[in-house]
């Protein structure tokens, strides 16, 4: 009798979020159709969120990571190019850089340079050759995909050795009164903004999405820890403002 192999380990985010979706089977499908559908509303709302000092922050962010001028740098998750739009400048020349995104929506309403390649598909399944970037960057997405040791080794596969990867992301506050303080701004002050402001219906609901996968998604230490068992090294955790996570690492010379 044949022992069937174990099931493989799924690294999720975080647990499904069934106000939202049924099972974690249809998370993508929502994810897709919500991000489509309030594209338009994305940059306005993120500029009030951040009170208009994303984009330095971004940019602080990726030099802090390692962003020189003439690397090959490839954004996943560039939605609407917030992140990528830094790159470019930082680079100084839109052609080296590459943004992906599983939203057409996000990325038609992008106000890149034209010479940037934008291509749709998702972390899980980069469509690149091996060792083809100097520079991997994700900012605000990793709360969305599906399993965080199978697109890190994605990471890691289409980087060239020694290449440096950048993650940004929102999370908690390590004290009671930082967590209810951004509880309270990111679950009741911003979709409460987005109902005057937005042009779209599902803003508000996104917005309220957008706090929920903040909420629920796993702890600092266990995204650091699967960065280094992907095979990452020099991997750091920097934070601004106590919840401004910028996760750094570097790919081994040798791979």
């Amino acid at each position: 009798m044949t022992t069937p192999a174990p099931a493989p380990v799924v690294h999720a985010p975080h647990r499904p979020l069934t106000d939202y979706y049924r099972s974690e089977q249809d998370r993508q499908a929502y994810l897709r159709k919500i991000f489509d559908e309030t594209a338009p509303d994305y940059d306005r709302i993120e500029s009030m969120l951040a009170w208009g000092t994303g984009s330095k922050y971004r940019r602080d962010a990726l030099v802090r990571a390692g962003l020189k001028p003439r690397m090959k740098v490839l954004d996943v998750g560039v939605g609407t190019g917030l992140v990528a739009a830094q790159a470019c400048l930082l680079t100084g020349d839109p052609a080296l850089v590459t943004g992906v995104d599983p939203s057409p929506g996000m990325m038609a309403a992008s106000k890149l340079p034209a010479s940037m390649t934008m291509i749709e598909g998702r972390a899980e399944s980069l469509p690149f050759p091996d060792n083809h970037f100097d520079f991997l960057s994700m900012g605000y997405a990793l709360r969305h995909i599906s399993d965080l040791s199978v697109a890190f080794a994605e990471f890691e596969r289409v980087l060239k050795p020694g290449g440096r990867l950048c993650v940004l992301e929102i999370t908690q506050a390590e004290t009671p009164m930082g967590r209810w303080l951004l509880k309270t701004y990111m679950r009741g002050v911003i979709p409460l903004l987005t109902r005057i402001v937005s042009s779209q219906k599902k803003t508000t609901t996104m917005w309220r999405y957008y706090w929920d996968t903040i909420e629920a998604c796993v702890r600092p230490e266990e995204v650091v820890a699967t960065l280094r068992a992907t095979g990452f090294e020099q991997v750091e955790r920097h934070v601004e403002l106590g919840i401004f996570s910028e996760y750094q690492a570097v790919k081994a010379s040798g791979s």
